[in-house]
C-alpha cells in the first residue's frame, strides 16, 4: 500500500492540469456559451428581485414548505400553470477570484480522493495503464457523477449536463494520465 504523502506529487500536478483545462474549456471554447439564456427584460426582473429583498440562497416557485403542502389544490394549480422555476441569489460583486480559489480547492480535494482511492489498490511500481484506469475511473466519478442529478431535480438542461459529463471525462483522462505518469516506482 502506498501513502497518501508519497502521492503528493500527482495530487497536486493532476490538480493543476485539471484546474487549467478547466479554465481553457469554460471560458476559451464555445461550447458553454449557449448553457444559459437571456431573460426578456432582463432589468425589469433585476428591478423586481430587488425589490424583493431576497437574502443570498436559493428559491424554488411555486413553494410549497411541506409534503402537506404539496398536496395542497392551490399549490397543484399553480405547479400545473407554471411558470415552474429556481432562482438564485448570489452577492453583487465580482466573486471571480473567490470562486477560481474555490474551483482550485474542489479540484485539489478530488485529487486527494483519486489518490487515496489508487493508493488502497495499486502497488508502488504498477504499470502506466492500470494506474490510468483506476484512477480515471474515481476521477470521473468526481467531476462528472454528479452531474446528471441536476438535470433531473433542477432543471438544468440536458444538453448542459451532458457537455458537463465530457468535461468531467476530459478531467478524467488529464488526471488519470498524470496520476500513470508519476505514480510511484517504489513504495
Amino acid at each position: 500500500m502506498i501513502s497518501l504523502t508519497a502521492l503528493w506529487l500527482p495530487i497536486l500536478v493532476s490538480a493543476i492540469v485539471v484546474f487549467l483545462a478547466g479554465h481553457v474549456l469554460n471560458m476559451l471554447l464555445p461550447h458553454h456559451r449557449n448553457d444559459f439564456f437571456a431573460v426578456g427584460d432582463e432589468d425589469g426582473l433585476r428591478g423586481f428581485i430587488h425589490e424583493q429583498n431576497l437574502a443570498e440562497g436559493q428559491y424554488y416557485f411555486p413553494y410549497a414548505a411541506t409534503p402537506k403542502a404539496m398536496r395542497d389544490p392551490a399549490w397543484l394549480q399553480k405547479l400545473k400553470d407554471g411558470p415552474v422555476g429556481f432562482l438564485i441569489i448570489g452577492p453583487a460583486g465580482n466573486r471571480l477570484p473567490t470562486q477560481l480559489a474555490q474551483q482550485f480547492v474542489y479540484v485539489v480535494v478530488i485529487s486527494i480522493f483519486v489518490a487515496y482511492l489508487a493508493s488502497a489498490t495499486l502497488p508502488a511500481g504498477v504499470e502506466y495503464l492500470k494506474a490510468f484506469q483506476i484512477t480515471g475511473c474515481a476521477a470521473f466519478l468526481g467531476y462528472a457523477g454528479a452531474t446528471v442529478p441536476y438535470a433531473i431535480w433542477f432543471r438544468f438542461t440536458w444538453s448542459h449536463t451532458l457537455k458537463t459529463i465530457f468535461d468531467g471525462l476530459l478531467y478524467a483522462l488529464l488526471a488519470a494520465g498524470v496520476f500513470g505518469w508519476l505514480w510511484p516506482a517504489t513504495a
